[in-house]
């Protein structure tokens, strides 16, 4: 069994925010693994425990992310959740890239490590706390041509002749159970599971295990195979092939002063004024 895990590094959302250049601020000391991704390299785990000795030896789980140098400890912390491999994607082209070019570049560190040795599942979180576009997982299916299902919150798989994956999730008042190939990109929600806390083993050993990183040049391979295999040009990456641009940024203006008012017998009619005079009915 051969389980991809794709993490990103985010801002902490407690954090204050900052725009430069249009751009997000990103500190090392504010950052983190996605909080929703724990969820994720969560259910690789599982998977591979629940394997049976001889399988779970030989088994891996590989987590990856694309991003600055800083979102390698995104890979740090899903180390001290139990992964057993790390791959960054870093490169300066990449700075500013949207989700069309966030997606390329993932699916093809996956596809590579696929050309390596078979990847059974790719496995993410349902969305990244600093965008929440929740698309990439099903991009970066595309790209590598493997079924994508999204918002899972369960799922198993079959190891027969035509190997299969059949997922659960839930969609506004329905439950859909779902069967596809595999490999295959599941995006699970964060009802799939409670994930672990790091154990202090984990956590020492996190610090001096390796961190494979790739650049654009290393993935130049199968980015070649999906232009020629899907005959359509692949996206630009970097702030200059972004399709969305932050045009202007300025800070939350700051909360008006807490207006109290003493009911003296018209604390209905003072309400009243104050939702007409905000707009609030």
């Amino acid at each position: 069994m051969r389980v991809v895990v794709a993490v990103k590094y985010v801002p902490d959302i407690q954090s204050a925010r900052a725009f430069e250049d249009r751009r997000l601020v990103r500190t090392s000391d504010d950052g983190t693994l996605n909080e929703l991704d724990e969820n994720a390299v969560e259910a690789a785990l599982r998977l591979v425990e629940a394997l049976p000795e001889d399988p779970r030896e030989g088994s891996e789980v590989v987590v990856v992310t694309v991003g600055p140098p800083d979102a390698e400890a995104a890979l740090r912390k899903a180390y001290q959740l139990g992964a057993d491999r790390a791959v960054h994607v870093v490169d300066d082209a990449l700075a500013g890239s949207d989700y069309h070019g966030t997606a390329v570049a993932l699916a093809a560190a996956v596809q590579r490590l696929h050309d390596e040795r078979p990847v059974d599942l790719v496995l993410t979180g349902m969305a990244a706390l600093d965008g929440l576009g929740s698309v990439v997982p099903t991009l970066a299916g595309s790209w590598l041509g493997w079924p994508s299902i999204g918002l899972v919150t369960a799922f198993s798989l079959d190891d027969g002749e035509a190997p299969t994956l059949t997922a659960t999730r839930e969609l506004d008042g329905v439950t859909e159970t779902v069967t596809v190939p595999r490999p295959a990109v599941v995006s699970v929600t964060d009802h799939a599971n409670d994930p672990r806390f790091p154990n202090f083993k984990l956590i020492m050993a996190a610090r001096s295990k390796p961190v494979e990183a790739w650049s654009l040049a290393d993935l130049e391979e199968p980015l070649e195979r999906f232009a020629e295999d899907s005959g359509l040009p692949l996206p630009g990456v970097g702030g200059a092939g972004a399709r969305a641009r932050t045009t202007s940024a300025e800070p939350r203006p700051p909360r008006p002063e807490t207006e109290v008012v003493t009911d003296k017998g018209e604390g209905g009619v003072a309400l009243a004024e104050f939702l007409i005079r905000n707009e609030l009915v």
